[in-house]
């Protein structure tokens, strides 16, 4: 397993839906605030495009992610991932198997693009994006002690 005292960085995979946001920002995330603790990738069950408000979101803490790739999770790389985690319910249910030394984690967000539907106006749209940008940040910043938690020994 790759982050151990060989000092090879865990390959990290971030699922969701359609890789257009929560997915798309927790690897941004991970990349800032992990650095080159890990190497990390996004993708999506169902790749729907980069969402505009999700660029703008992440804009607004200074992360560029328009250049970034709405992809399916079959268009990666052949890639051995140590840790999988699905952000959302249909990725978790619809999540590709995955060899068995592969951690797979849930931890479900609530969808922006889903929640901007019942929003009176553009403002109150982005405020979903910035709250569920906010808690992505969160669960990306305790993310090491997480997976070191649920397997000890194996991240670092």
């Amino acid at each position: 397993m790759r982050g151990d005292a060989t000092g090879t960085r865990p390959r990290v995979l971030f699922l969701c839906t359609g890789n257009s946001c929560r997915s798309q920002m927790a690897e941004a995330w991970a990349r800032k605030l992990l650095g080159d603790r890990v190497e990390v990738y996004s993708a999506g069950v169902a790749p729907s495009g980069l969402d505009p408000r999700a660029v703008k979101a992440m804009a607004e803490v200074g992360i560029d992610i328009s250049g970034q790739s709405s992809k399916h999770v079959d268009e990666l790389p052949q890639t051995e991932f140590d840790y999988v985690i699905t952000l959302c319910d249909e990725a978790r249910q619809s999540c590709p198997v995955f060899p068995a030394r592969v951690r797979v984690i849930h931890r479900g967000f609530q969808d922006p693009p889903l929640l901007a539907l019942s929003a009176r106006d553009e403002e109150e749209a982005m405020g979903h994006y910035r709250r569920i940008r906010d808690e992505i940040r969160l669960f990306v910043e305790g993310l090491p002690r997480l997976l070191a938690e649920l397997f000890p020994g194996q991240f670092r």
